[in-house]
């Protein structure tokens, strides 16, 4: 990789952003490098420039979630991206991720400008310009404790690029600068990345706000939290078997250290939210304790539009649930033989829309002849809709749209997080000097919020219970893009990735439906795709410094 200028793109902020408030990076595009120079103003929009490129998870492919490049979904449209993923076709020369890279860099060269600008006491000299720092001493300070909170939020946007980066790429090039000299940066290996991540959180955590609620116009910039929580993703993927082979029980205590820090900060205050359902819909995650990060937009009716069976005004069907998910979701109770729905774990009834459930004013009949008919042209294909995320009965043909906040990190993840390395670091049990829980009792939080009825867990060993930890994870964390990079981290690709997509057939009987599993789709997946491909064109414009992942 060749280290590239980005002064002309970020200087005038030209990457745009559909981010409301404090995201908004536009400046003064008249701006010349003196003015700039003496101008202070300047750093709040470099500040805010190194957050324009944050990943947005719902528009990650074809304009959609990513559940549909695992288990959890099928995309409905025949013409999409993702069936590059599905079909194992990922090449040198097709990869649609591969946006994601080159914005994510962006944000690197654009923390690494700002670091630059502000860096050797230049930050500091240019807010003292051309004001009395005796008359105006208290607003001064104020704008040295944003300056000293805006460089450690840089050092953390380098941490959160990376992560997202390794996880795609494994071992990436590590940019420390901004400035176009001609060097040839080469790949650095995971562990290195992962180690760079590490320090650059654990140097820069304690100079984070705690959290925005005495500075609201800030809400959506890193904190603490957001530090510690992407510190805690990267070591459990680290510890995982794709990049820990050899099971190095030190990885996995640092991975349930890393949560347990989170967890047991006495600043900071998170808790899961009452109501699984409720919290994911419009702005109800702003607000939630349950919230570590949300990437925000402004109010659209996007998902809707893509999700909304074909059957409603303005609805394409998008992303269907597979059948695969349904059947990890519980009983909660004695199973109906006439309804399979009734009687499971809520976030079934939450996440997804069944036969026979009420969604947009109207019951959901998928029979033949019946308004949802799976014949239909564009119907969903698995026999259910997705229903997280989504805004209930928008009227699409009015334009009435909805916020939709993106949950990046989230408490319950951590303990998950927590509970997976901690099982893999003790056992279940075992509370370790300085630990805040067992495995279990982490896990029992996340399950009891979801319902106190759902079974207890009562796998005793650390194999059986990191399946039920597997198990938890893919329904709780359903279509926050954690399925198919969690199935890559515990190499269970090649094995679950390689399986049908199954949904179900709808009949009317006289008593209601009933329902015959039947297989939609075939996925194939290679072991080569546990890693995604750099572009050939990336690789040349390296001048071939930048290795590409093994045989592609």
């Amino acid at each position: 990789m060749k280290i590239r200028t980005i002064i002309s793109a970020f200087v005038i902020a030209s990457v745009s952003s559909a981010c409301s408030g404090f995201l908004d990076t536009s400046i003064d595009r008249n701006s010349t490098g003196e003015t700039i120079a003496t101008n202070y103003s300047a750093i709040w929009g470099f500040g805010r420039a190194f957050y324009t490129p944050l990943g947005y998870g719902f528009g990650m492919i074809d304009s959609n979630i990513f559940a549909t490049a695992s288990d959890e979904a099928q995309q409905t449209s025949a013409q999409s991206n993702v069936i590059y993923f599905n079909k194992g076709m990922l090449n040198e020369n097709v990869n649609p991720l591969f946006t994601y890279y080159r914005n994510y860099y962006e944000g690197i060269r654009a923390a690494n400008f700002f670091l630059d600008y502000v860096g050797d006491g230049k930050g500091e000299e240019m807010l003292a310009q051309n004001r009395n720092l005796v008359t105006d001493k208290e607003n001064y300070e104020r704008d040295l404790q944003s300056l000293a909170w805006f460089k450690a939020e840089a050092h953390v946007a380098k941490a959160y690029y990376y992560s997202e980066l390794a996880k795609m790429y494994g071992g990436v090039p590590i940019v420390e600068s901004f400035i176009d000299d001609g060097t040839m940066i080469s790949r650095s290996s995971y562990d290195d990345v992962v180690a760079y991540i590490v320090k650059e959180i654990d140097d820069y955590k304690d100079e984070l706000a705690i959290d925005w609620k005495k500075f609201t116009d800030r809400e959506g910039r890193f904190t603490l939290g957001v530090a510690l929580a992407i510190k805690s993703r990267t070591l459990l993927y680290a510890a995982s078997p794709l990049h820990n082979p050899e099971n190095d029980l030190t990885k996995w205590e640092a991975a349930a250290s890393a949560a347990n820090e989170l967890i047991m900060h006495e600043d900071l205050e998170y808790s899961l939210n009452p109501d699984y359902g409720s919290y994911f819909i419009g702005g109800n995650p702003l607000s939630s304790p349950e919230t570590i990060y949300c990437v925000r937009r402004s109010q659209s009716n996007n998902m809707e539009k893509n999700n909304y069976p074909i059957a409603t005004q303005g609805g394409k069907s998008g992303a269907t649930p597979t059948h695969n998910l349904v059947a990890a979701y519980e009983y909660i109770g004695t199973p109906d033989p006439e309804n399979p729905y009734a009687n499971r774990d809520p976030r079934l009834a939450a996440s997804i829309v069944t036969n026979g459930s009420t969604w947009n004013g109207r019951v959901i009949d998928q029979s033949a002849g019946a308004t949802d008919d799976m014949a239909n042209a564009n119907a969903s294909r698995t026999g259910y809709y997705l229903k997280k995320f989504l805004t209930d009965n928008l009227n699409l043909v009015q334009g009435q749209v909805a916020q939709h906040n993106w949950v990046a990190y989230r408490y319950a993840e951590i303990l998950l997080n927590y509970a997976e390395a901690m099982n893999e670091a003790f056992g279940p049990d075992a509370v370790p000097a300085g630990y805040a829980m067992s495995a279990r009792a982490a896990l029992q939080q996340v399950r009891t919020r979801a319902s106190s009825r759902l079974p207890k867990v009562l796998a005793t060993d650390k194999d059986s219970f990191r399946e039920a930890v597997k198990r938890e994870r893919r329904v709780e964390l359903a279509f926050e893009d954690h399925r198919y990079w969690d199935l890559l981290r515990w190499k269970d690709a090649m094995e679950v990735l390689n399986n049908p997509v199954l949904g179900v057939a709808v009949t009317k009987t006289e008593n209601g439906w009933s329902y015959e599993v039947k297989e939609v789709a075939i996925r194939t997946f290679h072991e080569r795709n546990y890693y995604l491909p750099f572009l050939r064109s990336e690789i040349e414009n390296s001048g071939n410094t930048l290795e590409q992942n093994p045989n592609y």
